[in-house]
Protein backbone atom coordinates (compact mmCIF):
# COMPACT_ATOMS: atom_id res chain seq x y z
CA UNK A 1 0.00 0.00 0.00
CA UNK A 2 0.93 3.62 -0.86
CA UNK A 3 1.80 6.12 2.05
CA UNK A 4 1.04 9.64 2.10
CA UNK A 5 4.26 10.57 0.89
CA UNK A 6 4.62 7.93 -1.80
CA UNK A 7 3.20 8.96 -5.50
CA UNK A 8 1.24 5.93 -5.57
CA UNK A 9 -2.46 6.54 -6.27
CA UNK A 10 -4.03 4.74 -3.89
CA UNK A 11 -5.06 6.05 -0.62
CA UNK A 12 -4.24 4.10 2.92
CA UNK A 13 -7.22 3.41 4.77
CA UNK A 14 -7.49 2.60 8.28
CA UNK A 15 -10.39 1.81 10.60
CA UNK A 16 -10.81 2.96 14.51
CA UNK A 17 -12.93 1.25 16.48
CA UNK A 18 -13.00 2.27 19.98
CA UNK A 19 -16.01 3.08 22.42
CA UNK A 20 -13.85 5.88 23.98
CA UNK A 21 -13.88 9.12 22.15
CA UNK A 22 -10.64 10.22 23.46
CA UNK A 23 -9.04 6.66 22.54
CA UNK A 24 -10.34 7.29 18.86
CA UNK A 25 -9.09 10.72 18.54
CA UNK A 26 -5.65 9.35 19.71
CA UNK A 27 -5.56 6.86 17.53
CA UNK A 28 -6.96 9.03 14.50
CA UNK A 29 -4.12 11.83 15.17
CA UNK A 30 -1.30 9.11 15.53
CA UNK A 31 -2.32 6.90 12.45
CA UNK A 32 -2.60 10.49 10.05
CA UNK A 33 0.57 11.60 11.77
CA UNK A 34 1.99 8.59 10.49
CA UNK A 35 0.85 8.75 7.00
CA UNK A 36 -2.74 7.33 6.80
CA UNK A 37 -5.03 9.08 4.63
CA UNK A 38 -8.50 8.35 5.33
CA UNK A 39 -9.54 7.06 8.25
CA UNK A 40 -12.60 6.23 9.76
CA UNK A 41 -14.13 5.84 13.31
CA UNK A 42 -16.76 3.64 14.74
CA UNK A 43 -17.87 3.55 18.25
CA UNK A 44 -20.16 0.43 17.86
CA UNK A 45 -19.25 -3.11 17.21
CA UNK A 46 -22.26 -3.42 14.48
CA UNK A 47 -21.17 -0.19 12.75
CA UNK A 48 -17.60 -1.23 12.01
CA UNK A 49 -18.66 -4.94 10.95
CA UNK A 50 -21.26 -2.86 8.52
CA UNK A 51 -18.45 -0.62 7.58
CA UNK A 52 -16.03 -3.53 6.71
CA UNK A 53 -18.61 -5.30 4.90
CA UNK A 54 -18.23 -2.61 2.25
CA UNK A 55 -14.57 -1.30 2.26
CA UNK A 56 -11.38 -3.07 2.12
CA UNK A 57 -9.18 -1.24 4.90
CA UNK A 58 -5.37 -1.22 4.99
CA UNK A 59 -5.49 -0.89 9.03
CA UNK A 60 -7.81 -1.84 11.40
CA UNK A 61 -7.16 -1.26 15.59
CA UNK A 62 -9.59 -2.75 17.54
CA UNK A 63 -10.21 -2.05 20.93
CA UNK A 64 -10.97 -5.38 23.12
CA UNK A 65 -14.12 -3.82 25.67
CA UNK A 66 -16.89 -2.47 24.60
CA UNK A 67 -20.15 -1.13 26.85
CA UNK A 68 -22.31 -2.62 24.25
CA UNK A 69 -23.67 -5.80 25.54
CA UNK A 70 -22.53 -8.82 24.12
CA UNK A 71 -19.92 -7.34 21.97
CA UNK A 72 -15.68 -7.29 22.04
CA UNK A 73 -13.31 -7.08 19.89
CA UNK A 74 -12.57 -10.61 19.41
CA UNK A 75 -16.38 -11.38 18.57
CA UNK A 76 -15.95 -8.97 15.82
CA UNK A 77 -12.48 -10.76 15.02
CA UNK A 78 -13.72 -14.32 15.04
CA UNK A 79 -17.37 -13.23 12.75
CA UNK A 80 -15.59 -11.13 10.24
CA UNK A 81 -13.16 -14.29 9.95
CA UNK A 82 -15.77 -16.74 9.78
CA UNK A 83 -17.74 -14.15 7.28
CA UNK A 84 -14.78 -14.01 5.13
CA UNK A 85 -14.60 -9.83 5.40
CA UNK A 86 -10.97 -9.80 6.25
CA UNK A 87 -8.70 -10.36 3.38
CA UNK A 88 -5.01 -11.11 3.77
CA UNK A 89 -4.12 -7.51 3.13
CA UNK A 90 -5.26 -6.32 6.07
CA UNK A 91 -3.68 -5.62 9.33
CA UNK A 92 -6.01 -6.14 12.13
CA UNK A 93 -4.58 -5.23 15.76
CA UNK A 94 -6.19 -5.64 18.74
CA UNK A 95 -5.78 -2.93 21.61
CA UNK A 96 -6.36 -2.97 25.55
CA UNK A 97 -5.14 -1.56 28.73
CA UNK A 98 -4.68 -4.95 30.41
CA UNK A 99 -1.67 -6.80 30.43
CA UNK A 100 -2.80 -9.91 32.29
CA UNK A 101 -2.54 -13.31 30.33
CA UNK A 102 -6.95 -13.92 31.16
CA UNK A 103 -7.37 -10.19 29.11
CA UNK A 104 -4.92 -10.17 25.86
CA UNK A 105 -4.92 -14.60 25.63
CA UNK A 106 -8.22 -15.06 23.61
CA UNK A 107 -7.27 -12.33 21.27
CA UNK A 108 -3.53 -13.42 20.97
CA UNK A 109 -5.05 -16.74 20.09
CA UNK A 110 -7.42 -15.66 17.58
CA UNK A 111 -4.56 -15.09 15.31
CA UNK A 112 -4.06 -11.30 15.47
CA UNK A 113 -1.31 -9.80 13.55
CA UNK A 114 -0.62 -8.44 17.14
CA UNK A 115 -2.34 -6.37 19.61
CA UNK A 116 -1.34 -3.22 21.41
CA UNK A 117 -1.23 -2.38 25.20
CA UNK A 118 -2.13 1.20 26.16
CA UNK A 119 -0.64 3.51 27.03
CA UNK A 120 1.55 3.07 23.71
CA UNK A 121 3.81 5.38 21.41
CA UNK A 122 3.17 6.77 17.97
CA UNK A 123 6.67 5.25 17.55
CA UNK A 124 5.87 2.73 18.77
CA UNK A 125 2.35 1.76 16.60
CA UNK A 126 4.37 2.91 13.73
CA UNK A 127 7.10 0.27 14.05
CA UNK A 128 4.29 -2.45 15.09
CA UNK A 129 2.26 -1.61 12.04
CA UNK A 130 4.97 -1.50 9.78
CA UNK A 131 6.51 -4.91 10.54
CA UNK A 132 3.00 -6.55 10.17
CA UNK A 133 2.67 -4.70 7.10
CA UNK A 134 6.06 -5.71 5.42
CA UNK A 135 5.08 -9.41 6.52
CA UNK A 136 2.27 -9.28 4.62
CA UNK A 137 4.29 -7.95 1.19
CA UNK A 138 6.71 -10.80 1.99
CA UNK A 139 4.41 -13.30 1.99
CA UNK A 140 2.26 -12.26 -1.20
CA UNK A 141 2.99 -14.67 -3.32
CA UNK A 142 1.81 -17.49 -0.36
CA UNK A 143 -1.31 -15.46 0.32
CA UNK A 144 -2.10 -15.10 -3.08
CA UNK A 145 -1.81 -18.76 -3.92
CA UNK A 146 -3.78 -19.33 -0.85
CA UNK A 147 -6.77 -17.05 -1.89
CA UNK A 148 -6.49 -18.83 -5.55
CA UNK A 149 -7.18 -21.99 -3.10
CA UNK A 150 -3.96 -23.75 -4.59
CA UNK A 151 -2.69 -25.23 -1.53
CA UNK A 152 -0.16 -27.33 -3.28
CA UNK A 153 1.39 -23.99 -4.53
CA UNK A 154 0.78 -22.53 -1.51
CA UNK A 155 2.68 -25.04 0.99
CA UNK A 156 5.46 -25.68 -1.67
CA UNK A 157 6.51 -21.97 -1.54
CA UNK A 158 5.72 -21.81 2.02
CA UNK A 159 8.39 -24.80 2.78
CA UNK A 160 11.02 -23.45 0.23
CA UNK A 161 10.84 -20.18 2.17
CA UNK A 162 11.55 -22.05 5.29
CA UNK A 163 14.12 -24.44 4.09
CA UNK A 164 16.16 -21.11 2.37
CA UNK A 165 15.77 -19.08 5.82
CA UNK A 166 14.34 -16.40 3.51
CA UNK A 167 12.21 -13.53 5.79
CA UNK A 168 9.43 -14.41 7.68
CA UNK A 169 10.41 -18.48 7.08
CA UNK A 170 8.75 -19.21 10.34
CA UNK A 171 6.02 -17.61 9.48
CA UNK A 172 6.43 -19.19 6.04
CA UNK A 173 6.54 -22.33 8.10
CA UNK A 174 3.15 -22.02 10.10
CA UNK A 175 1.42 -21.55 7.19
CA UNK A 176 2.59 -24.63 5.84
CA UNK A 177 2.19 -26.77 8.61
CA UNK A 178 -1.80 -25.89 8.27
CA UNK A 179 -1.80 -26.41 4.37
CA UNK A 180 -0.34 -29.90 4.92
CA UNK A 181 -2.87 -30.35 7.57
CA UNK A 182 -5.71 -29.34 5.09
CA UNK A 183 -4.17 -31.60 2.44
CA UNK A 184 -4.08 -34.20 4.91
CA UNK A 185 -0.42 -34.94 4.80
CA UNK A 186 -0.45 -35.44 8.51
CA UNK A 187 3.06 -37.12 8.17
CA UNK A 188 4.88 -34.20 6.24
CA UNK A 189 3.37 -31.67 8.79
CA UNK A 190 4.62 -33.35 11.67
CA UNK A 191 7.78 -33.32 9.72
CA UNK A 192 7.94 -30.01 9.29
CA UNK A 193 6.24 -29.09 13.11
CA UNK A 194 9.30 -30.88 14.11
CA UNK A 195 11.96 -29.35 11.56
CA UNK A 196 10.28 -25.85 13.31
CA UNK A 197 11.24 -27.09 16.80
CA UNK A 198 14.91 -27.72 15.88
CA UNK A 199 15.48 -24.98 14.95
CA UNK A 200 13.58 -22.82 17.25
CA UNK A 201 11.82 -24.61 20.03
CA UNK A 202 8.34 -22.78 19.80
CA UNK A 203 5.25 -23.70 21.84
CA UNK A 204 3.12 -23.70 18.33
CA UNK A 205 5.28 -26.10 16.97
CA UNK A 206 5.55 -28.63 19.86
CA UNK A 207 1.45 -27.95 19.85
CA UNK A 208 1.08 -28.70 16.43
CA UNK A 209 2.72 -32.08 16.68
CA UNK A 210 0.03 -33.30 18.72
CA UNK A 211 -2.61 -32.15 16.52
CA UNK A 212 -0.26 -33.90 13.94
CA UNK A 213 -0.58 -37.03 15.94
CA UNK A 214 -4.56 -36.31 16.69
CA UNK A 215 -5.24 -36.14 13.07
CA UNK A 216 -2.82 -39.46 12.07
CA UNK A 217 -5.25 -41.58 14.63
CA UNK A 218 -2.62 -41.46 17.52
CA UNK A 219 -4.57 -39.30 20.01
CA UNK A 220 -2.99 -41.20 23.19
CA UNK A 221 0.49 -40.12 21.96
CA UNK A 222 -0.57 -36.63 21.34
CA UNK A 223 -2.03 -36.29 25.23
CA UNK A 224 1.92 -37.57 26.07
CA UNK A 225 2.80 -34.45 24.00
CA UNK A 226 0.32 -32.27 25.31
CA UNK A 227 1.00 -33.25 28.90
CA UNK A 228 5.02 -32.26 28.49
CA UNK A 229 3.94 -28.88 26.59
CA UNK A 230 1.51 -27.93 29.66
CA UNK A 231 4.24 -29.08 31.93
CA UNK A 232 6.76 -26.05 30.56
CA UNK A 233 3.59 -23.84 29.73
CA UNK A 234 0.81 -24.76 32.48
CA UNK A 235 -0.99 -21.27 30.86
CA UNK A 236 -0.94 -21.91 27.34
CA UNK A 237 -4.91 -22.48 26.59
CA UNK A 238 -4.76 -23.29 23.35
CA UNK A 239 -2.73 -27.02 24.88
CA UNK A 240 -5.73 -27.86 26.76
CA UNK A 241 -8.16 -27.23 23.78
CA UNK A 242 -6.22 -29.72 22.16
CA UNK A 243 -6.03 -31.81 25.38
CA UNK A 244 -9.23 -32.04 25.49
CA UNK A 245 -10.28 -33.19 21.97
CA UNK A 246 -7.68 -35.99 22.11
CA UNK A 247 -9.44 -37.43 25.74
CA UNK A 248 -12.79 -37.09 23.85
CA UNK A 249 -11.83 -38.77 21.08
CA UNK A 250 -10.63 -41.60 23.38
CA UNK A 251 -13.56 -41.49 25.43
CA UNK A 252 -11.95 -39.71 28.62
CA UNK A 253 -14.66 -37.26 29.36
CA UNK A 254 -13.77 -37.15 32.98
CA UNK A 255 -10.42 -35.90 32.27
CA UNK A 256 -11.90 -33.86 29.63
CA UNK A 257 -14.21 -31.85 31.19
CA UNK A 258 -11.12 -31.11 34.18
CA UNK A 259 -9.15 -29.95 30.98
CA UNK A 260 -12.68 -27.94 29.56
CA UNK A 261 -12.76 -26.27 32.99
CA UNK A 262 -9.18 -25.05 33.22
CA UNK A 263 -8.81 -23.32 29.40
CA UNK A 264 -12.54 -22.02 30.49
CA UNK A 265 -10.83 -20.11 33.90
CA UNK A 266 -8.11 -19.09 31.71
CA UNK A 267 -9.78 -17.31 29.07
CA UNK A 268 -13.68 -16.37 31.00
CA UNK A 269 -14.76 -14.61 28.07
CA UNK A 270 -14.06 -17.20 25.03
CA UNK A 271 -17.25 -18.66 23.98
CA UNK A 272 -16.05 -21.52 22.29
CA UNK A 273 -14.68 -22.94 25.92
CA UNK A 274 -17.46 -22.16 27.38
CA UNK A 275 -19.38 -24.13 24.90
CA UNK A 276 -17.17 -27.19 24.79
CA UNK A 277 -17.41 -27.00 29.12
CA UNK A 278 -20.89 -26.67 28.86
CA UNK A 279 -21.81 -29.75 26.75
CA UNK A 280 -19.02 -31.81 28.60
CA UNK A 281 -20.72 -30.89 31.52
CA UNK A 282 -24.41 -31.88 30.11
CA UNK A 283 -22.82 -35.18 28.78
CA UNK A 284 -20.91 -35.52 32.27
CA UNK A 285 -24.81 -35.45 33.91
CA UNK A 286 -23.51 -31.73 35.51
CA UNK A 287 -26.26 -30.24 34.41
CA UNK A 288 -26.20 -27.01 36.82
CA UNK A 289 -22.51 -26.87 35.60
CA UNK A 290 -23.78 -27.39 32.04
CA UNK A 291 -26.89 -24.43 32.35
CA UNK A 292 -24.69 -22.07 34.40
CA UNK A 293 -21.86 -22.22 31.20
CA UNK A 294 -24.05 -22.49 27.89
CA UNK A 295 -26.68 -19.79 29.21
CA UNK A 296 -23.41 -17.43 29.64
CA UNK A 297 -22.40 -19.08 26.20
CA UNK A 298 -25.61 -17.81 24.91
CA UNK A 299 -25.52 -14.19 26.71
CA UNK A 300 -22.33 -13.72 25.24
CA UNK A 301 -21.84 -14.97 21.89
CA UNK A 302 -25.08 -15.51 20.32
CA UNK A 303 -24.74 -13.12 18.09
CA UNK A 304 -21.40 -14.66 16.90
CA UNK A 305 -21.01 -17.06 14.34
CA UNK A 306 -18.94 -18.57 16.57
CA UNK A 307 -21.78 -19.62 18.83
CA UNK A 308 -22.96 -23.19 18.12
CA UNK A 309 -26.66 -23.75 18.02
CA UNK A 310 -26.08 -26.99 19.69
CA UNK A 311 -25.67 -25.22 22.85
CA UNK A 312 -28.92 -23.68 22.48
CA UNK A 313 -30.33 -27.43 22.06
CA UNK A 314 -28.61 -28.38 25.21
CA UNK A 315 -29.50 -25.91 27.13
CA UNK A 316 -33.25 -26.29 26.45
CA UNK A 317 -32.73 -29.75 27.39
CA UNK A 318 -30.93 -28.52 30.95
CA UNK A 319 -33.95 -26.25 31.51
CA UNK A 320 -36.65 -28.79 30.96
CA UNK A 321 -34.70 -31.30 33.60
CA UNK A 322 -35.46 -28.62 35.67
CA UNK A 323 -38.75 -28.31 34.70
CA UNK A 324 -38.13 -24.14 33.84
CA UNK A 325 -40.47 -23.32 31.87
CA UNK A 326 -39.07 -19.24 31.14
CA UNK A 327 -36.08 -21.06 30.21
CA UNK A 328 -37.31 -22.82 27.63
CA UNK A 329 -39.34 -19.80 26.89
CA UNK A 330 -35.27 -18.17 26.55
CA UNK A 331 -34.22 -20.94 24.53
CA UNK A 332 -36.94 -20.60 21.30
CA UNK A 333 -36.30 -16.52 21.47
CA UNK A 334 -33.01 -16.86 21.07
CA UNK A 335 -33.73 -19.64 18.30
CA UNK A 336 -36.02 -17.16 16.52
CA UNK A 337 -33.50 -14.41 17.07
CA UNK A 338 -31.08 -16.88 15.63
CA UNK A 339 -33.40 -17.73 12.22
CA UNK A 340 -33.94 -13.83 11.57
CA UNK A 341 -30.03 -13.45 10.70
CA UNK A 342 -29.04 -16.71 9.81
CA UNK A 343 -27.83 -16.62 5.97
CA UNK A 344 -29.84 -20.28 5.21
CA UNK A 345 -32.56 -20.35 7.76
CA UNK A 346 -33.71 -23.65 5.56
CA UNK A 347 -30.48 -25.89 6.71
CA UNK A 348 -31.47 -29.27 7.86
CA UNK A 349 -29.07 -28.82 10.93
CA UNK A 350 -30.72 -25.50 12.39
CA UNK A 351 -34.16 -26.35 11.53
CA UNK A 352 -33.33 -29.75 13.25
CA UNK A 353 -32.13 -28.26 16.30
CA UNK A 354 -35.09 -25.72 16.32
CA UNK A 355 -37.24 -28.89 16.09
CA UNK A 356 -35.90 -30.34 19.07
CA UNK A 357 -35.82 -27.63 21.44
CA UNK A 358 -39.55 -27.17 20.11
CA UNK A 359 -40.42 -30.75 21.40
CA UNK A 360 -39.15 -30.34 24.75
CA UNK A 361 -41.41 -27.13 24.84
CA UNK A 362 -44.46 -29.52 23.12
CA UNK A 363 -43.45 -32.03 26.46
CA UNK A 364 -42.92 -29.31 28.94
CA UNK A 365 -46.85 -28.14 28.27
CA UNK A 366 -48.14 -31.67 28.11
CA UNK A 367 -48.80 -31.43 24.66
CA UNK A 368 -47.97 -34.99 24.44
CA UNK A 369 -49.62 -35.80 21.14
CA UNK A 370 -47.94 -32.61 19.09
CA UNK A 371 -44.42 -34.04 20.79
CA UNK A 372 -44.53 -37.41 19.78
CA UNK A 373 -45.51 -36.65 15.98
CA UNK A 374 -42.55 -34.86 15.90
CA UNK A 375 -40.30 -36.87 17.05
CA UNK A 376 -41.75 -39.47 14.96
CA UNK A 377 -40.98 -37.29 11.96
CA UNK A 378 -37.44 -36.50 13.20
CA UNK A 379 -37.17 -40.42 13.50
CA UNK A 380 -38.07 -40.94 9.30
CA UNK A 381 -34.45 -38.54 8.74
CA UNK A 382 -32.55 -41.02 10.15
CA UNK A 383 -31.26 -42.75 7.36
CA UNK A 384 -31.45 -40.00 5.39
CA UNK A 385 -27.82 -38.12 3.67
CA UNK A 386 -28.06 -35.14 5.98
CA UNK A 387 -28.60 -36.31 8.97
CA UNK A 388 -25.43 -36.33 11.17
CA UNK A 389 -24.00 -37.38 14.09
CA UNK A 390 -25.40 -34.55 16.28
CA UNK A 391 -29.07 -35.42 15.22
CA UNK A 392 -28.38 -38.77 16.33
CA UNK A 393 -27.70 -37.66 19.82
CA UNK A 394 -30.73 -35.20 20.18
CA UNK A 395 -32.93 -37.79 18.71
CA UNK A 396 -31.54 -39.97 21.11
CA UNK A 397 -31.72 -37.95 24.23
CA UNK A 398 -35.30 -37.07 22.92
CA UNK A 399 -36.44 -40.17 23.01
CA UNK A 400 -34.78 -40.89 26.23
CA UNK A 401 -36.64 -37.84 27.99
CA UNK A 402 -40.17 -39.08 26.40
CA UNK A 403 -39.55 -43.02 27.83
CA UNK A 404 -39.41 -41.24 31.27
CA UNK A 405 -42.08 -39.56 30.76
CA UNK A 406 -43.98 -42.44 30.86
CA UNK A 407 -44.98 -41.89 26.64
CA UNK A 408 -45.02 -45.51 25.39
CA UNK A 409 -42.97 -44.87 21.76
CA UNK A 410 -42.82 -49.04 20.99
CA UNK A 411 -40.22 -47.70 17.85
CA UNK A 412 -38.00 -46.50 20.46
CA UNK A 413 -35.77 -49.57 20.52
CA UNK A 414 -35.34 -49.45 17.31
CA UNK A 415 -34.92 -46.31 16.77
CA UNK A 416 -32.26 -46.43 19.15
CA UNK A 417 -30.34 -49.48 17.62
CA UNK A 418 -30.70 -47.79 14.01
CA UNK A 419 -28.79 -44.45 15.51
CA UNK A 420 -26.52 -46.42 17.00
CA UNK A 421 -25.70 -48.84 14.36
CA UNK A 422 -25.08 -45.74 12.34
CA UNK A 423 -22.86 -43.86 14.08
CA UNK A 424 -21.23 -45.70 17.10
CA UNK A 425 -18.19 -46.54 15.47
CA UNK A 426 -15.43 -45.90 17.98
CA UNK A 427 -15.56 -45.77 21.43
CA UNK A 428 -15.69 -42.15 21.70
CA UNK A 429 -18.37 -41.64 19.64
CA UNK A 430 -20.17 -44.29 21.40
CA UNK A 431 -19.60 -43.24 24.41
CA UNK A 432 -21.35 -39.55 23.59
CA UNK A 433 -24.04 -41.00 22.02
CA UNK A 434 -24.95 -42.99 24.84
CA UNK A 435 -24.15 -40.20 27.10
CA UNK A 436 -27.02 -38.22 25.45
CA UNK A 437 -29.11 -40.89 26.46
CA UNK A 438 -28.17 -41.43 29.87
CA UNK A 439 -31.46 -40.74 31.62
CA UNK A 440 -33.14 -44.05 30.20
CA UNK A 441 -30.38 -46.40 30.79
CA UNK A 442 -31.82 -49.13 28.80
CA UNK A 443 -31.17 -47.43 25.75
CA UNK A 444 -27.32 -45.87 26.66
CA UNK A 445 -26.56 -49.75 26.89
CA UNK A 446 -28.44 -50.70 23.81
CA UNK A 447 -26.13 -47.87 21.58
CA UNK A 448 -22.80 -49.81 23.53
CA UNK A 449 -23.81 -53.26 22.05
CA UNK A 450 -24.05 -51.86 18.94
CA UNK A 451 -20.33 -50.41 18.94
CA UNK A 452 -19.51 -54.03 19.72
CA UNK A 453 -21.36 -55.40 17.08
CA UNK A 454 -19.81 -52.88 14.30
CA UNK A 455 -16.36 -54.53 15.63
CA UNK A 456 -17.45 -57.76 15.30
CA UNK A 457 -18.45 -57.59 11.54
CA UNK A 458 -15.49 -55.72 10.59
CA UNK A 459 -13.43 -58.37 12.70
CA UNK A 460 -15.40 -60.95 10.97
CA UNK A 461 -14.78 -59.59 7.27
CA UNK A 462 -10.73 -58.74 8.09
CA UNK A 463 -10.29 -62.25 9.16
CA UNK A 464 -12.00 -63.37 5.72
CA UNK A 465 -10.10 -61.25 3.98
CA UNK A 466 -6.54 -62.33 5.65
CA UNK A 467 -7.72 -66.06 4.99
CA UNK A 468 -7.65 -64.88 1.37
CA UNK A 469 -11.39 -64.21 0.47
CA UNK A 470 -11.13 -60.33 -0.12
CA UNK A 471 -13.76 -60.11 -2.58
CA UNK A 472 -16.00 -61.74 0.30
CA UNK A 473 -14.74 -59.56 2.79
CA UNK A 474 -15.32 -56.03 0.86
CA UNK A 475 -18.65 -57.67 -0.36
CA UNK A 476 -19.97 -58.50 3.62
CA UNK A 477 -18.76 -55.28 4.40
CA UNK A 478 -20.40 -53.65 2.08
CA UNK A 479 -23.86 -55.53 2.67
CA UNK A 480 -23.71 -54.80 6.50
CA UNK A 481 -22.65 -50.90 5.84
CA UNK A 482 -25.93 -50.95 2.88
CA UNK A 483 -27.88 -51.78 5.89
CA UNK A 484 -26.32 -49.59 9.10
CA UNK A 485 -24.83 -46.78 6.83
CA UNK A 486 -22.03 -46.75 8.92
CA UNK A 487 -19.25 -45.13 7.37
CA UNK A 488 -16.20 -47.29 9.18
CA UNK A 489 -17.40 -50.25 7.87
CA UNK A 490 -17.77 -48.94 4.29
CA UNK A 491 -13.94 -47.25 5.14
CA UNK A 492 -12.69 -50.37 5.78
CA UNK A 493 -14.49 -51.96 2.62
CA UNK A 494 -12.70 -49.27 0.74
CA UNK A 495 -9.46 -49.97 2.50
CA UNK A 496 -9.39 -53.81 1.64
CA UNK A 497 -10.01 -53.38 -2.06
CA UNK A 498 -7.29 -50.84 -2.28
CA UNK A 499 -5.07 -53.28 -0.59
CA UNK A 500 -5.78 -56.74 -2.96
CA UNK A 501 -7.19 -54.82 -5.55
CA UNK A 502 -5.31 -56.99 -8.08
CA UNK A 503 -6.71 -59.85 -6.71
CA UNK A 504 -10.13 -58.84 -7.32
CA UNK A 505 -11.44 -59.29 -10.61
CA UNK A 506 -14.62 -57.30 -9.73
CA UNK A 507 -12.79 -54.57 -8.36
CA UNK A 508 -14.16 -51.44 -10.52
CA UNK A 509 -17.74 -53.07 -10.08
CA UNK A 510 -16.94 -52.85 -5.87
CA UNK A 511 -15.75 -49.27 -6.31
CA UNK A 512 -18.78 -48.09 -8.01
CA UNK A 513 -20.68 -49.59 -5.18
CA UNK A 514 -18.32 -48.13 -2.26
CA UNK A 515 -18.81 -44.27 -4.22
CA UNK A 516 -22.44 -45.17 -4.08
CA UNK A 517 -22.89 -46.22 -0.48
CA UNK A 518 -20.27 -43.60 0.68
CA UNK A 519 -22.68 -40.70 -1.13
CA UNK A 520 -25.48 -42.25 0.46
CA UNK A 521 -23.91 -41.96 4.42
CA UNK A 522 -22.92 -38.30 3.82
CA UNK A 523 -20.37 -36.67 5.84
CA UNK A 524 -20.30 -38.72 9.47
CA UNK A 525 -17.08 -37.85 12.13
CA UNK A 526 -14.72 -40.56 12.14
CA UNK A 527 -13.66 -38.79 15.63
CA UNK A 528 -16.01 -37.75 18.67
CA UNK A 529 -16.09 -34.21 18.49
CA UNK A 530 -18.36 -31.38 20.81
CA UNK A 531 -20.93 -29.55 18.37
CA UNK A 532 -19.77 -28.89 14.81
CA UNK A 533 -15.93 -28.49 15.64
CA UNK A 534 -16.58 -25.46 12.79
CA UNK A 535 -14.99 -22.89 15.41
CA UNK A 536 -11.14 -21.59 15.07
CA UNK A 537 -9.10 -24.58 15.80
CA UNK A 538 -7.30 -24.68 18.67
CA UNK A 539 -3.51 -23.06 17.75
CA UNK A 540 -5.13 -22.25 14.35
CA UNK A 541 -5.44 -18.88 12.55
CA UNK A 542 -7.79 -18.49 9.85
CA UNK A 543 -6.33 -19.11 6.61
CA UNK A 544 -9.11 -17.33 3.59
CA UNK A 545 -9.29 -18.29 -0.01
CA UNK A 546 -10.49 -16.05 -2.40
CA UNK A 547 -11.74 -17.33 -5.93
CA UNK A 548 -11.60 -14.71 -8.56
CA UNK A 549 -14.44 -14.41 -10.55
CA UNK A 550 -15.17 -12.03 -13.71
CA UNK A 551 -17.12 -9.89 -11.74
CA UNK A 552 -16.03 -9.96 -8.09
CA UNK A 553 -13.92 -11.82 -5.41
CA UNK A 554 -15.97 -14.39 -3.54
CA UNK A 555 -14.12 -15.53 -0.55
CA UNK A 556 -14.42 -19.33 0.49
CA UNK A 557 -13.04 -19.74 3.96
CA UNK A 558 -10.70 -22.61 5.06
CA UNK A 559 -10.41 -23.18 8.72
CA UNK A 560 -6.84 -23.95 9.11
CA UNK A 561 -4.44 -24.23 12.05
CA UNK A 562 -1.41 -21.87 13.04
CA UNK A 563 -0.26 -21.03 16.55
CA UNK A 564 -0.24 -17.96 19.22
CA UNK A 565 2.99 -17.41 20.06
CA UNK A 566 4.59 -15.40 16.38
CA UNK A 567 1.05 -14.31 15.46
CA UNK A 568 0.37 -11.97 17.40
CA UNK A 569 3.75 -10.44 18.60
CA UNK A 570 5.98 -9.88 15.24
CA UNK A 571 8.82 -9.12 16.99
CA UNK A 572 9.04 -13.02 18.81
CA UNK A 573 7.59 -14.71 15.88
CA UNK A 574 9.74 -13.12 12.95
CA UNK A 575 12.83 -12.61 14.60
CA UNK A 576 14.49 -14.03 12.37
CA UNK A 577 14.09 -11.18 9.51
CA UNK A 578 16.39 -8.40 10.38
CA UNK A 579 15.17 -4.48 10.60
CA UNK A 580 14.95 -4.06 6.36
CA UNK A 581 17.56 -1.44 4.66
CA UNK A 582 16.48 1.02 3.90
CA UNK A 583 17.33 0.61 0.34
CA UNK A 584 14.83 -1.98 0.04
CA UNK A 585 12.37 -1.96 -2.77
CA UNK A 586 9.52 -2.75 0.30
CA UNK A 587 10.43 0.42 1.86
CA UNK A 588 8.32 2.40 0.04
CA UNK A 589 5.05 0.01 1.09
CA UNK A 590 5.69 1.05 4.58
CA UNK A 591 4.27 4.16 6.66
CA UNK A 592 6.46 6.84 7.66
CA UNK A 593 6.24 10.12 9.45
CA UNK A 594 5.13 13.10 6.85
Amino acid sequence: MATGKDSEPQEVQALVIDSNATSRSILVAQLREYGVTKVVQCSRVRDARSRLEHTVFDYVLCEQYFTESNHSGQTLLDDLRRAQLLPFSTVFFMVTTEASYAAVAEAAESALDGYLLKPFTPSTLFERLSLARLRKVHLKPIFDAIEQEDFETAAALCTERFEARQPYWLYAARIGTELLLRLGRHAQARTLFEAVIAARALPWAKLGVARAQIESGQAARAITTLQGLLGEDASFADAYDVLGRAQVELGQFAEAIETYRTASELTPDSVVRLQKLGMMSYYMGERATATRVLSRAAMLGLDSKLFDCQSLVLLTFAYFADNDRKGIERCMADFARLLERHENTDSPRILRFVEVSRTLQLIQQRQFSQAVEAVKTMANEINARSFDFEAACNLGSLLAVLTTTSIDLSEGAVWIRSLGMRYANTRGLCELMANACNIFPPYSESIRECLLEINKTAEKAMARSLSGDATGAVRSLLRHGAQTLNTKLVDLSQQVLLRHRDRIEESDALQQEIDALRERCGVAPNKAVLGQDSERHPGGVVIRTRARSADSDIAAQQRLRAERAGTVQTSSADSEQPPPDPADPLDKLRLRPN
